[in-house]
């Protein structure tokens, strides 16, 4: 186990006194989620670390001389301070101020995003690579004083990620705001400029990304939440979103008081539609994650009866033509426009279906 003293910090407020590992005293209010469910220091500091299985992480840890492999301490080395939130680590004995360890250069963008051998040639110094968590290789790029991630991928993952973003957008959905750059897809860092925190909403339900258990939990935070939680799965539902993990979806947090103020906008679509290639069928029929959707309301009544006083937006035929316009990618536009309109209508019918415990059982078909 490490040795963990000193202080937790929110910018340059301390809201927890840390011994050995162990939290001594703390502000409730400020603290962040993980660790008001574990109390467990060094699980958190190991949540904010890179993933180590990502081939540019381990170049980025040789390039900065990095000798331990160990989460936790990658997340140390450059005080677990992230981009997202205003969290940090000050050791006992440490003068560091928000101002040290806030994150206002990044040399090794490129090494992290591409493996760009440039990186090696720079002198270690503070990145917020170490910090930048998720399996796709990425990175942050400071840009005229504002954040944006870039992400690497195929052109079916921009796509899809692309579109999504596009659709919800004309839907007046929260969305985080996506486009092309340079051969990569990047999106501004939503807590940019804002009094604004974002914490994963597996702080609080670990990987368990089951929908109803989170509804379950995020409703009894707040039903406004619960509400923005079903925007959500429903446009998943819609748009075959295979990979709603408990690291790409969470809240918001007033970085002064510690409130809980929205879900965050949805973001990291990029393993959904045609990400992975085109089913066989643009039907819907047989498809997994409308059995999924329908298990859901079946399992937590509560959900669907918010469901219904929702007055969920109509996708259009014209609409998604649009949104096909502006994405400039080819795909087979006949297929996407049946695929979501199919979605559309299955997912509807089931939210307003009378009864919806003795309908047949649908199989999976993922045959690419």
């Amino acid at each position: 186990m490490l040795n963990i003293t000193g202080s937790l910090m929110s910018e340059n407020r301390v809201i927890a006194t840390i011994k050995d590992g162990e939290i001594l005293d703390y502000d409730d209010a400020l603290l962040p989620l993980y660790l008001k469910r574990t109390k467990h220091m060094e699980g958190w500091l190991a949540s904010r670390a890179i993933d180590a299985h990502r081939t540019n992480s381990r170049l980025l840890k040789r390039a900065l001389r990095l000798r331990s492999a160990d989460d936790a301490q990658t997340a140390l080395f450059v005080n677990a301070a992230k981009n997202t939130d205003r969290y940090w680590f000050k050791p006992e004995g440490s003068s560091a101020c928000w101002e040290d360890v806030r994150f206002k250069e990044n040399r090794f963008d490129r090494l992290a995003l591409c493996g760009d051998p440039a990186g090696f040639s720079y002198t270690p110094s503070r990145t917020p690579e170490l910090t930048n968590t998720g399996s796709f290789e990425k990175c942050w790029k400071l840009i005229d004083g504002t954040w944006w991630m870039y992400k690497s991928g195929n052109e079916n993952e921009y796509f899809s990620e692309l579109f999504i973003c596009k659709l919800g957008e004309k839907l007046d959905f929260p969305m985080a705001h996506y486009e092309l750059d340079d051969g990569y897809i990047r999106s501004r860092n939503f807590t940019d400029g804002t009094d604004l925190i974002f914490e994963p909403i597996s702080s609080l339900m670990s990987d368990n990304d089951d929908y109803s258990d989170c509804f379950n939990m995020i409703y009894a935070l707040s039903p406004t939440l619960a509400r923005q939680y079903l925007q959500i799965v429903w446009m998943d539902s819609v748009c075959y979103n295979m990979d709603r993990h408990t690291e790409n979806f969470g809240f918001l947090r007033n970085v002064q008081n510690g409130e809980i103020v929205a879900m965050a906008p949805n973001y990291d679509n990029n393993i959904a539609l045609i990400a992975r290639g085109y089913l066989n069928s643009a039907s819907r029929e047989g498809d997994g994650f409308i059995r999924f959707f329908r298990e859901f309301l079946q399992n937590t009544p509560t959900a669907k009866a918010m469901l219904l006083k929702m007055e969920l937006p109509v996708i259009t035929e014209s609409l998604i033509t649009e949104c096909l316009d502006e994405i400039p990618i080819e795909v087979d536009r006949t297929y996407i426009l049946a695929f979501i309109l199919n979605g559309q209508k299955k997912v509807n019918d089931l939210i307003f279906a009378g009864d919806i415990s003795t309908g047949e059982d649908e199989t999976f078909d993922l045959t690419l």
